[in-house]
């Protein structure tokens, strides 16, 4: 566990199975490895496509950790809870 605050920000395309899971998955990780320490924002495109340019955003869902610092991207459902992990810096990669 750490003491950062994790700024995260998912982009998705409507209410499709995907993007539901995408974010339930995400609070879920969220909850049990850093409650209280982290701020979802949802961006759906379908209602504010021009904010996919500002990161980049080329497939859906898309998750992207604004802070702590390096900026991270994870493409998809997030249902893998170790990379995601280890992809927003919550656990070490394992060799």
């Amino acid at each position: 566990m750490t003491d950062n605050f994790w700024e995260l920000r998912l982009y998705v395309a409507g209410k499709t199975a995907k993007s539901t899971a995408a974010l339930a998955n995400l609070r879920r990780y969220c909850e049990e490895h850093v409650p209280n320490q982290y701020k979802i924002e949802v961006i759906d495109l379908l209602v504010h496509p021009q904010l996919a340019e500002g990161d980049q955003i080329l497939a859906i869902p898309t998750l992207v950790k604004k802070i702590p610092e390096p900026i991270r991207k994870i493409i998809g459902d997030l249902s893998n809870e170790e990379k995601v992990l280890v992809g927003l810096n919550i656990i070490p990669a394992t060799h």
